[in-house]
């Protein structure tokens, strides 16, 4: 073999196992014991799962065994759960709502699509550096979502726990068709429900580390076991076992089908890149480590792709789960092959005693999850700190529980992006003015305050593009015609603009001759590099050689220099409070 491909070869490192390792032996003990724990606390969370999805059962445990053991193979975070969630399984079933029949083997073979649709969104993401995406959706909107996703689901899991046949699509038919059937409430169900959420919720006073769910599904289950109580409530019947068949899903391939699922897998990705990116952050950031967004791209789509294969639904990174692992001491991705590998055992020796299992059980541990993801205080926090963004949570809130959560994601979408364009099509500019000891204050547009005399210094506060070009123009030709005195120079302060688009530079070009005709030099100080360079738009050949300047003490120097005015450190208005430039 040549030199140059012994070298390029050593020099190529697969992206894998990043989240393992390096393994510390010591450490060894800790993560068999946390992943042990994540699989007693997330084997009967993902099959609650599985009543959000409409899924079977058995698809639950199959989103953690191959596609968790994807994600921590080739994902970059050591800390991310990766396998079924709720705000995604919530959208699967809006999405495949008059598809096919709830459960049915078309129904599941459409989930299956679906997870591998996604995949295939995030795996584009990753060739094309969309990454940072995950940015564009606003935590005020991912509460509001969340928020929505959980009343959405709680409302649904009521039939459930009643033991009522429900019925009904979207959260108000549901609870309508509830209240229809309120006299044929089973209350030996609602009994089973409400000692559930008793035993769950008294495990988590204790201690976090205490698997309350899992003590109330095996105790449910011997429980039914022994007393028969497929005779007095519904059960779940019996569940298959054994290991997933590995297969393209079974459906009717044609574009017109693809077309129909889009718009759902699509929801589906950006819920998983903003979800999966944020905990994964956060987590990086506590344990002060890097990982890489797009390598977990990858890892994400696999673990789809995985999912559809292996005839599941699609998984996410879920914060409950990460949050399990971290509790228990686990800090890499050796928890979650552990908690795979028990899976693979519960699968091939396990699975016959979920067939006593009562549904009620299911409907009270996924109504207790739901009910986990409504958070009042935080959306209470958005109403007192930012009223504004608290009307866009509770928009996306209601779209979640009113029309959908397909139509609530791409909501959040929506706004989080007018949010951001709002914040810059409106910025509160400013004009600087000159301390009495030094430095430089802010002081509001109507004020009209001079730097000296016939200096005024107009301070920009964002990028100049096409949606605030028009507030830039009317706030200097107001500056302009009512300056006292008139002005000679006017100067724009560009310290808070990285970039200006063709229009803005149309607009500047614009400025400039207006003020020319009137006798007013525009120069510019502190900006960046690269918007004085000749070849951006040109706009230094037009200004002049002359006109940029590095301080806003250089161009009080210079003006003064060219017209003998003198700093006049009295000319603050007293009753105007006055705040230091940035």
């Amino acid at each position: 073999m040549r030199p140059a491909a012994k070298s390029a070869i050593r020099g190529f490192h697969l992206p894998i196992l990043q989240g393992v390792l390096p393994i510390n032996r010591s450490q060894l003990p800790t993560e068999i014991i946390a992943g042990i724990t994540l699989a007693a606390l997330a084997i009967p969370t993902v099959m609650g799962y599985t009543k959000i999805a409409g899924m079977p059962v058995i698809t639950g445990l199959y989103t953690i065994l191959i596609p968790m053991f994807l994600f921590a193979i080739f994902g970059a975070s050591r800390h991310l759960v990766v396998s079924a969630d709720s705000a995604t399984a919530a959208i699967l079933s809006a999405g495949l709502v008059g598809l096919a029949s709830t459960g049915s083997d078309e129904y599941v073979a459409l989930a299956a699509l679906l997870a591998i649709m996604a995949a295939g969104f995030l795996i584009l993401a990753r060739l094309i550096h969309l990454g940072f995406m995950a940015n564009f959706l606003s935590r005020t909107v991912l509460v509001g979502f969340l928020t929505g996703v959980g009343i959405q689901v709680s409302m649904g899991e009521f039939s459930g726990m009643l033991g009522l046949k429900g019925g009904g699509h979207g959260s108000l038919p549901q609870v309508w068709n509830d209240l229809q059937q309120i006299e044929k409430v089973n209350f030996h169900a609602l009994a089973m429900a409400l000692t559930v959420m008793v035993v769950i919720l008294g495990s988590k006073r204790i201690s976090n580390k205490v698997p309350g769910a899992l003590i109330a599904v095996v105790g449910a289950i011997a429980a039914s076991w022994a007393f028969d109580f497929k005779a007095i409530m519904p059960v779940l019947g019996a569940v298959p076992g054994g290991l997933p068949h590995i297969g393209l899903p079974q459906v009717q391939w044609s574009w017109e089908l693809i077309g129909k699922l889009a718009p759902t897998a699509f929801a589906m990705f950006v819920v998983i890149l903003a979800q999966s990116a944020a905990t994964a952050r956060a987590y990086a950031a506590r344990y002060n480590e890097t990982f890489s967004e797009n390598t977990d791209l990858v890892g994400l789509g696999l673990a789809n792709i995985g999912a559809g294969l292996s005839g599941t639904f699609v998984v996410n990174g879920s914060p409950t789960q990460s949050q399990m692992v971290d509790s228990a001491g686990g800090r890499t991705q050796l928890s979650a092959l552990v908690t795979a590998l028990i899976v693979l055992l519960v699968l091939l020796f396990f699975t016959a005693p979920l067939a006593y299992m009562p549904e009620a059980v299911l409907s009270a541990v996924v109504f207790l999850i739901a009910a986990g993801l409504i958070n009042v205080k935080e959306m209470r926090d958005i109403f007192i700190q930012r009223r504004s963004e608290f009307w866009v949570a509770l928009i996306t809130m209601l779209t979640v529980v009113v029309v959908g959560v397909e139509q609530g994601i791409l909501l959040a979408i929506v706004l989080s992006i007018i949010e951001h364009t709002r914040h810059g099509y409106q910025p509160k500019n400013a004009v600087l003015v000159p301390s009495k000891a030094g430095g430089w204050h802010t002081q509001p547009l109507a004020t009209r305050a001079q730097a000296v005399p016939g200096l005024l210094i107009y301070q920009f506060t964002h990028s100049l593009y096409y949606a605030n070009t028009a507030q830039f123009s009317e706030e200097i030709t107001k500056l302009v015609s009512n300056a006292q005195p008139p002005l000679r120079w006017l100067c724009l302060d560009n310290s808070a603009v990285d970039d200006i688009d063709y229009t803005a530079a149309m607009t500047l070009r614009s400025t400039h001759g207006i003020l020319k005709e009137k006798g007013i030099r525009l120069i510019v100080a502190q900006a960046l590099e690269e918007l004085k360079v000749d070849n951006h738009y040109e706009l230094r050949r037009l200004f002049g050689e002359d006109v940029f300047y590095n301080t806003l003490d250089d161009v009080l120097k210079a003006y003064q220099q060219q017209t003998g005015e003198p700093v006049n450190k009295d000319i603050l208005p007293p009753e105007i409070p006055c705040k230091e430039a940035t």
